[in-house]
């Protein structure tokens, strides 16, 4: 399993990540575009959330940081139900390293307070997906939005309900 450990983080070999990105492409239809929406179809059941008022926040910035770190413990949270202590599921950031991750490990923080590759899409896609593609949770910034797609994984965010999922987009 990959190649460079950053801790938690094991940056995929170039076979693994063009092997997992020909899976992206052909069983999410996978287009990026920043003007056509959506850019990939999941399988049922998913539901998306709109996330555009926290891609354009204006508000007070303590807030808008206590929603952010929510998003994650929550996200680390419904990760944690589903798989084992010992068990890594993709973090894919589009054009960019690709890493195997593990929720019950440390998840380490850049110089701006982020994880390796954010669980909010600020700026990119950026998807954590189950290695045989059964959950996942795809973020796309030009739409902005956050598509939670797994029966199980969908059971663990409404146990773990995160307070920026309070819009839905699409439910299929």
């Amino acid at each position: 399993m990959g190649g460079f450990n950053i801790n938690n983080w094991i940056e995929l070999t170039q076979s693994e990540e063009k092997s997992v990105w020909k899976k992206v492409f052909n069983e999410f239809q996978f287009k990026p575009s920043i003007t056509k929406f959506p850019s990939f179809i999941v399988p049922s059941p998913f539901i998306t959330y709109n996330i555009s008022a926290y891609l354009n926040w204006s508000g007070d910035l303590e807030e808008y940081e206590e929603i952010y770190k929510d998003l994650e413990e929550k996200s680390l949270f419904s990760f944690q139900e589903l798989i084992s202590k010992d068990e890594y599921f993709y973090a894919l950031d589009w054009q960019h390293p690709c890493y195997w991750v593990n929720p019950f490990l440390e998840f380490p923080r850049d110089e701006f307070n982020d994880w390796t590759i954010s669980i909010f899409p600020n700026g990119d896609y950026y998807f954590f997906i189950q290695k045989e593609f059964n959950w996942g949770f795809l973020g796309h910034p030009w739409e902005k939005t956050i598509t939670v797609f797994g029966k199980e994984l969908i059971q663990a965010f409404e146990k773990n309900h995160p307070r920026m999922f309070n819009t839905i987009l699409r439910i299929g």
